[in-house]
């Protein structure tokens, strides 16, 4: 009886085995690049977080998620502490809140953790932030990408944005597929929100000053209608997927989402990278693209803090 009951066991776990194993066959592999320019501010205030595989910190998983991943760019205005504060503590209290063992429904649950990740680490910040003499008035916008096995959950505050590269399957040209929506307080019902708070819009920025509408910190405007609740998206990757483009506004004063995407497959795709007779390896090549993107933006007249991330997407 002992044995039939071990055998059974053993049994039970070559089937989990191969079960997750063939999970992780289907998964594609990220591998991420990022490259950063101070432009002509005093300071650099962009942060940003790469974190390849948090599988292991999210332990245990629920019986259907074989690998987790997670990308943020975080732009800071006012000072560099919230986006520091952000890049150094969101990931963690995404880690603390996502959904562990046997659950069901993982999509809420995952966009639920997300929210309440946003809401705790402003929190924090912003109580941190008021206890300082003088108090800190620091802010900071935040784009991240969690990566649940080949669906991505984006997750944005203001106007750094998130961007999918997907070639067209009929014609096999890359487009751009926009997986963040900006938060600008000239938008319809972000400035009902913060009328409704007792806040006005003026020049396109909250109270005259502010140019966006969520936000991490800015503790003076939140009683304004500026929150941290954060929009959420959630995308599949696709074998027509080539990668994901993070980036704050600096770049977008320069590049259209689609220009950065065509400019991005140009330079991987470009003979004249590859030099000598042996070609350079995909490493190489994502990685001058990120620096020449970077480069160019400048030299088309971006005085921002640029910061450009780039997870390429491997089938």
């Amino acid at each position: 009886m002992g044995k039939e009951k071990r055998g059974k066991c053993n049994q039970n776990k070559r089937t989990e085995a191969e079960s997750l194993w063939k999970r992780a066959e289907g998964i594609f592999q990220l591998k991420s690049y990022v490259t950063e320019r101070q432009g002509e501010r005093e300071d650099m205030q962009d942060s940003h977080t790469i974190l390849n595989d948090i599988t292991e910190e999210c332990q245990p998983l629920p019986a259907t998620v074989t690998r987790l991943s997670y990308f943020a760019v975080f732009d800071g205005h006012g000072g560099c502490r919230a986006s520091r504060f952000a890049a150094q503590n969101l990931h963690q209290n995404i880690i603390k809140k996502l959904p562990k063992g046997e659950v069901s429904n993982i999509e809420k649950l995952v966009k639920r953790c997300l929210v309440d990740a946003f809401k705790q680490t402003d929190e924090v910040f912003l109580k941190h932030a008021s206890s300082q003499k003088p108090a800190w008035k620091d802010g900071s916008t935040a784009t991240c990408v969690l990566v649940v096995d080949n669906t991505l959950y984006i997750a944005n505050l203001g106007d750094s944005r998130a961007v999918l590269c997907r070639y067209n399957e009929e014609s096999q040209k890359p487009t751009a597929l926009m997986l963040s929506r900006e938060h600008n307080p000239t938008q319809y019902e972000e400035r009902m929100r913060i009328q409704k708070a007792g806040g006005n819009v003026r020049d396109g920025r909250v109270l005259g000053v502010l140019e966006v509408s969520r936000s991490f910190g800015d503790g003076q405007y939140k009683r304004c209608g500026v929150i941290c609740t954060p929009d959420i998206k959630r995308c599949q990757l696709t074998h027509n997927d080539r990668f994901i483009l993070l980036a704050c506004d600096g770049l977008f004063k320069a590049f259209t989402p689609e220009e950065a995407v065509t400019f991005i497959v140009s330079c991987v795709e470009d003979e004249k990278v590859q030099t000598g007779e042996v070609k350079l390896s995909t490493d190489a090549r994502y990685e001058a693209a990120c620096n020449r993107l970077a480069n160019e933006a400048v030299r088309r007249g971006s005085a921002d803090n640029i910061t450009v991330l780039v997870v390429h997407i491997e089938h």
